[in-house]
């Protein structure tokens, strides 16, 4: 499932740079996450990188965005050009 930042972003700018999908935006409040980019670092690193570096942890997975781990495998690999 891809991952949503809620609204108690402080807009710290420390996730944004550690995605490897850049799939993390500035939004017109908060930085926002696109679900279509977001493989929850599936096929780059062993956790999400966004929740590790949230200083206030307000980076939970979107409900409406639930997605098995092959399927964020395969994301992974078309975004990448791994298919």
């Amino acid at each position: 499932m891809a991952l949503l930042i809620d609204d108690s972003c402080i807009n710290c700018d420390m996730c944004e740079p550690e995605c490897p999908n850049e799939a993390i935006t500035m939004g017109e409040e908060i930085y926002e996450i696109d679900p279509a980019l977001c493989t929850e670092c599936v096929g780059h690193y062993a956790k999400p990188t966004c929740v590790s570096v949230c200083p206030i942890d307000c980076i939970d997975p979107d409900p409406s965005h639930a997605e098995t781990p092959a399927e964020l495998q395969y994301k992974y690999e078309v975004i990448t050009g791994k298919v």
